[in-house]
């Protein structure tokens, strides 16, 4: 009866749509669909009309215009601005540091590590 009831439940979870693992996207601009879309139900599950309607405009918007390349450029380039303004504030602290003010040197240490989080955060998101 235990094995019965066991394979029962495996089936079961197998078997429930709920349970199945979603497939993996394609790229970003595919994952950016899944996610518009999904949105999309839930606003017409909640009667959300003008969310309905915006939400189909962007997804008309990512259908036309979105393309992997795109977006992974794009994510280049705000990697690179960041890696710009991490090195300004470095240069910044050498400046405060060759001028010797301890308070100037905390404060440039400060901003250079909210830089350089800047940059681990936008290197971490996916384009």
């Amino acid at each position: 009866m235990k094995k019965w009831s066991a394979t029962l439940a495996v089936a079961l979870a197998v078997l429930n749509p709920a349970v199945q693992a979603q497939p993996a996207a394609s790229g970003p601009c595919q994952a950016k669909r899944e996610d518009i879309s999904r949105s999309i139900e839930a606003a017409k599950a909640q009667g959300q009309k003008h969310r309905v309607r915006g939400l189909e405009k962007a997804l008309s918007e990512v259908e036309r215009n979105c393309s992997d390349a795109k977006l992974q450029a794009e994510h280049q380039q705000r990697i690179e601005r960041q890696q710009k303004a991490v090195a300004e504030r470095e240069r910044d602290l050498q400046q405060a540091q060759r001028d010797g003010d301890p308070d100037k040197v905390a404060k440039r240490q400060g901003k250079l590590a909210q830089e350089q989080a800047k940059l681990e955060q936008i290197k971490a998101a996916s384009y």
